[in-house]
């Protein structure tokens, strides 16, 4: 399964799933942010709004910004007020004869006096005033990285700091964006942005163009994500894109075997799972991505079992080297296993008098390289032995099955150009091997056993 293969699915998933609810968001921005980037960027639609500011033609319109904003409209706008014996402004003789007459008769101080002001708060201005605050905003949340030595900001931002500079200045001292009125929660409305499209002045233009390719955006639109997945500095890679199909797939076929839709926790919440399904029988199914477990205590920690009376070699150096570095640093050093690209199923059933567990661990590897789905089989096989819950070892605590039954564990590799063992002659092995290819149909039938 190639890149552009990828692209197509995984659009067409986060249309299907995240935009329809039955997908977190804030898992999606996970996935796809860069690492460098902090928590607040797996807040959904701040990621895109920083995706938004990335494309080439929102730069240029900053770029361009200072020289048009001198030819921002207005509209003329009369007041007329009513004065006693004073005059302030322009006297409107008529209405002030007429005012006399029906409300003053014989008072020769009444005047009616009208004064013009320019009005800034057109729906043009509005539009403009929407779309410089988005950029702003995002611009502020992003400006250490924006500002930062980092590849996808060299393709966009780098060399262009005086931008933010002066997209600062606009928003704190021009004039004319000043008088213009922040928008209404729900401004611009669409009668508003087809006044801007409308506009004789570029500058309108390009920005209800923009303003609606980001609505586009956000609303889910297969193709605009499809841009935000491919073209953007900060388009995730190839491996992310990987889990991310193998992640929608369990979500997909999950939901047609429980015939219900999963429940989500908000990440405000310090609850991380990708989803939750709760149906009328007593199994809860409870799905995570990578290291999101860690608030069901669920670890992976490679440690010799000190309980042995002998170990061999290798169990002898790494836990004498262990124990030295904790001795000289003074800290409890613990080997894990690495941080898990995996995806943990935990299968909660009630018995009698307790809760039973049963769970199915997937290591992903986008490749299809025989060295690295090697190291991937060795990983699978790693995270099954040493997977802990509250500190116990979960497999081969009272026999020697450490990878469990042989339906816990789980490798998804890319295709392969070469014959390999078919899912059904792998049943007796510990672990399953599947290829993005046969995932879809396959998948349901390894859930149905470890389920």
């Amino acid at each position: 399964m190639n890149r552009e293969q990828l692209l197509d699915r995984v659009t067409e998933d986060i249309f299907a799933h995240v935009m329809q609810g039955t997908f977190p968001e804030h898992e999606l921005a996970r996935s796809i942010k860069p690492e460098q980037m902090d928590e607040r960027f797996e807040e959904y639609e701040l990621l895109l709004d920083l995706h938004f500011i990335l494309k080439a033609d929102v730069i240029d319109f900053v770029r361009e910004l200072p020289k048009r904003l001198r030819n921002v409209r207005t509209e003329t706008q009369t007041t007329s007020r009513t004065r006693r014996g004073t005059v302030d402004g322009r006297i409107n003789w008529g209405e002030t004869i007429k005012k006399r007459y029906s409300e003053h008769p014989r008072d020769a101080s009444i005047f009616v006096c009208d004064n013009r002001s320019e009005n800034y708060d057109i729906p043009e201005n509005l539009v403009l005033k929407r779309l410089i605050a988005v950029v702003h905003t995002t611009i502020r949340e992003a400006e250490e990285y924006l500002r930062g030595d980092y590849e996808w900001v060299s393709q966009t931002w780098k060399g262009n700091e005086n931008l933010i500079d002066e997209l600062q200045r606009i928003v704190e001292r021009n004039v004319h964006v000043r008088r213009i009125r922040d928008p209404d929660t729900y401004e611009p409305t669409e009668r508003m942005l087809t006044t801007a499209a409308d506009s004789r002045h570029e500058i309108y233009r390009e920005a209800a163009s923009l303003l609606r390719a980001r609505e586009r955006l956000f609303r889910g639109e297969p193709e605009d994500i499809r841009t935000l997945l491919e073209e953007t500095a900060i388009a995730p890679d190839t491996d992310s894109l990987f889990e991310l199909f193998v992640l929608f797939r369990f979500v997909a076929t999950l939901e047609r075997l429980r015939e219900s839709q999963p429940q989500f926790k908000t990440i405000a919440t310090d609850r991380q799972e990708v989803a939750r399904f709760e149906g009328e029988t007593e199994t809860e199914i409870v799905l995570y991505h990578d290291n999101s477990a860690r608030d069901r205590k669920l670890s992976f920690v490679a440690v010799p079992d000190e309980a042995k009376d002998e170990f061999s070699r290798t169990e002898q150096v790494q836990l004498t080297a262990q124990k030295i570095s904790s001795d000289y640093f003074e800290t409890d050093f613990r080997d894990h296993t690495g941080r898990p690209d995996v995806i943990v199923l935990e299968i909660i059933s009630e018995a009698d008098d307790h809760h039973e567990r049963e769970y199915l661990i997937t290591e992903v590897k986008n490749s299809a390289n025989e060295k690295t789905i090697r190291q991937g089989v060795k990983e699978t096989l790693e995270y099954l032995a040493f997977l802990q819950v509250d500190d116990e070892f979960v497999f081969g605590v009272d026999d020697e099955d450490y990878f469990g039954t042989g339906y816990n564990g789980l490798l998804v590799v890319q295709d392969l150009d070469r014959d390999t063992a078919a899912p059904a002659d792998q049943s007796d092995n510990e672990i399953t091997i599947l290829q993005a290819a046969e995932l879809e149909a396959e998948l349901e039938g390894i859930l149905r056993n470890v389920l």
